[in-house]
C-alpha cells in the first residue's frame, strides 16, 4: 500500500466512501463523486483505462 499524506477537507471526508470514485495521475489524485453507488460502479466500469479528462468529460454526462 501507498499512502500520500494530504490535508483532506472535511466535507470529502463526510461522503459515503460507495460514492467516491478515485484516480490518480502523475501529478493529481482526483474524486469523483456520483449520487448511488450504481453510478459509481457504472462511472468506474465505462471509464476503465481513460485518462483524467476522457473521465473528466464522463463524469459531465454523469452529474447533468
Amino acid at each position: 500500500m501507498i499512502c500520500i499524506k494530504a490535508d483532506i477537507p472535511e466535507k470529502l471526508n463526510e461522503i459515503d466512501d460507495e460514492l467516491k470514485a478515485v484516480y490518480h495521475s502523475k501529478d493529481a489524485v482526483c474524486f469523483f463523486i456520483l449520487k448511488t453507488r450504481e453510478l459509481r460502479n457504472k462511472f468506474i466500469e465505462e471509464t476503465k483505462g481513460m485518462n483524467k479528462i476522457e473521465r473528466e468529460k464522463v463524469y459531465e454526462v454523469y452529474n447533468k
